[in-house]
């Protein structure tokens, strides 16, 4: 099983998105605060329709409180700033894959924690910015049980 962890998510239709997108690959979800929006709020219930029933969904109220609860994960970080293209990583069952705000993405004392095995990119197009989070997430994660030949899946 892999874990996605998402560090303080500000948009509450993206964290929706990824909460369905956990549900249908049996992801677990981590959400690391202070979040940008209440868990009840609409707009995560409308993205996310009926699947969080169907994911399991661990909210921290900060890094130090997620580490506390999961220390030995491997944990990839997603950035644009990774050296290391995100299909050379070598995944395994149990990692976590880490990803940032949508405004601002994770910040530099994440990036070099030692908890943290290795900052990871998406190829894009020189002047472009950043991908939205819930593609990221979904393209990294897919990445990751594609490497683990689809484990659980049909």
């Amino acid at each position: 099983m892999l874990h996605i962890i998402l560090y303080q998510p500000e948009i509450p239709p993206n964290t929706g998105n990824i909460i369905r997108l956990c549900a249908n690959t049996g992801a677990k979800l981590h959400l690391v605060g202070p979040l940008g929006f209440v868990l009840d709020d609409a707009r995560l219930r409308r993205a996310g329709l009926d699947y969080d029933e169907l994911t399991d969904v661990f909210q921290y109220v900060n890094w130090n409180a997620f580490l506390e609860k999961n220390p030995c994960r491997k944990l990839w970080a997603f950035t644009t700033k990774g050296p290391k293209n995100y299909s050379e990583a070598a995944f395994a069952d149990g990692d976590g894959l880490l990803f940032g705000p949508e405004t601002r993405g994770l910040p530099r004392d994440i990036l070099d924690a030692p908890d943290v095995e290795q900052a990871l990119r998406i190829p894009m197009q020189q002047q472009s910015r950043s991908l939205n989070l819930s593609n990221t997430v979904a393209i990294g994660l897919y990445e990751a049980l594609r490497k683990l030949d689809f484990p659980d899946l049909q």
